[in-house]
């Protein structure tokens, strides 16, 4: 019945807690999540108190057998996680009391769950970011792909979401490859932070006991301890590493969705989204709706009101530990549960894309997105740009009277504005030059993208 086992902590409580309390405080419901870290916290831990003395080979052995026994059935499902035991520690302990005996409550010697739920945490967010990592390079590998398929293809780049001047397909890609190459970045520094071990820190303030910090951190695959015991137990600036690097990558995926959504309108027509990540409508059979991009949009704001769940919980709290923390899990376990899902179907999704080339042509020759290159001629045969801008802008609302492109242009109607002009100036205006004269570093040209796809393909191979 809830509230009548016996709690760990209850030797100067006289009274039952409330099982609305037990409810209440219980984390059980979440933080399960972390059992087998604390498994191997749990023989880490054990491990170096039998090396101390602090367990006998018939304890350390028992132990161990229980452990392994716990662990066996944590993974197979049959483990049974009581909400009266508040948290995945006390349920863990008290399975191990009863499967060994009296014996099993040796294992919290010189440890709190301060200290054991931040390890727990720690261990369990390392192997987190370690798959977004991957899942990440499995992206940024199919933009490259891409980008190596579609080197060829040219459609309008956009500035206020107005054609402004036409780019490959393939920088189109890249430049989200950029973006997620930085997300990367900050997932790895993030997990560099975190592989500190606080086991050893105990409640707050260290233990009376000479524990070797180290060779558990190692074991454990931590690069060293936490060196302030304070710091160790109080502080989740780990977390909010973590959550703040994937709220800047839901940025760049709803950014990357949006297009996609834009792209499949009628309106734009660039893509078709593939079936297996489309839906239809239940009233209008025409429909074809892009949910798996509109979802991605939309789930960037769980993750950013994460962050701030998060920060809001620790920028108040007083040194050390405080009950508060119990909060930090559950916005980084649905961080981690909304990252990894869409990880592994965005590349299939790109993979699947149908790109409508034609379309994207078309658009390039309609709203003269080569009128900078024509600014750009007069300027280097010496007309200043901002003379050369207006009168290619008075040209374009000619041309907009007349219903004509620039490239439709006699040399005599473009004289009239632009008394500088050539007969030469017209080719410069063909859509291929336009966008391969562009090969500054980091620009549309076709021979710097080529480039840029060969650093891509350097860059995850090493």
């Amino acid at each position: 019945m809830a509230g009548r086992i016996k709690k760990p902590w209850a030797g100067r409580f006289k009274g039952q807690t409330d099982p609305r309390m037990d409810r209440f405080q219980a984390s059980i419901g979440f933080d399960k999540r972390l059992a087998l870290a604390d498994v191997a916290v749990n023989l880490a831990h054990g491990r170096m108190l039998r090396r101390l003395g602090l367990l006998d080979d018939r304890e350390w052995a028992a132990i161990e057998t229980g452990l392994r026994e716990i662990e066996s059935d944590i993974r197979a499902g049959r483990f049974e996680f009581k909400l009266e035991l508040e948290d995945v520690h006390m349920n863990l302990e008290a399975a191990l009391i009863e499967r060994v005996g009296p014996v099993g409550a040796k294992i919290h010697t010189g440890r709190s769950r301060n200290d054991q739920v931040a390890a727990d945490f720690r261990l369990y967010l390392r192997s987190g970011v370690d798959e977004v990592l991957a899942g990440l390079k499995a992206l940024r590998r199919v933009l490259v792909r891409l980008a190596r398929e579609h080197l060829e293809v040219i459609l309008p780049g956009y500035t206020h979401l107005q054609r402004a001047q036409p780019v490959r397909l393939a920088q189109h890609f890249l430049a989200y490859f950029q973006m997620l190459g930085r997300d990367a970045e900050r997932f790895a520094q993030a997990r560099a932070r975190l592989n500190r071990s606080p086991l050893g820190a105990a409640a707050l303030a260290g233990t009376t006991f000479a524990l070797d910090r180290e060779a558990v951190a190692a074991e454990l695959g931590f690069d060293g301890p936490v060196l302030n015991s304070i710091d160790a137990v109080s502080d989740r600036d780990f977390a909010l590493d973590f959550v703040s690097a994937a709220a800047v990558l839901m940025v760049h995926l709803s950014r990357l969705a949006e297009e996609l959504v834009l792209w499949s309108s009628q309106e734009f027509g660039f893509i078709e989204m593939p079936d297996s990540f489309s839906t239809g409508s239940s009233i209008m059979p025409q429909k074809k709706n892009p949910d798996a991009a509109e979802l991605i949009r939309a789930k960037s704001g769980r993750v950013f009101g994460h962050l701030t769940a998060l920060l809001t919980m620790l920028k108040g709290l007083p040194l050390a530990y405080n009950k508060d923390l119990q909060e930090d899990k559950e916005p980084v376990f649905d961080t981690l549960e909304t990252v990894l899902p869409i990880l592994e179907l965005l590349p299939d999704l790109l993979v699947g894309l149908r790109f409508r080339e034609e379309r994207m042509r078309a658009a390039c020759l309609d709203g003269f997105l080569e009128a900078t290159d024509l600014a750009d001629w007069l300027a280097a045969r010496g007309v200043p740009f901002r003379q050369a801008h207006q009168q290619v802008g008075e040209l374009v609302g000619y041309c907009l009277d007349q219903g004509k492109r620039l490239g439709q242009l006699s040399l005599e109607e473009l004289r009239r504005f632009c008394p500088r002009a050539e007969a030469e100036a017209l080719t410069w205006l063909e859509l291929e030059a336009v966008v391969d004269r562009r090969e500054s570093l980091g620009g549309t040209g076709r021979s710097e993208v080529v480039r840029q796809i060969e650093a891509a393909l350097k860059e995850l191979e090493d």
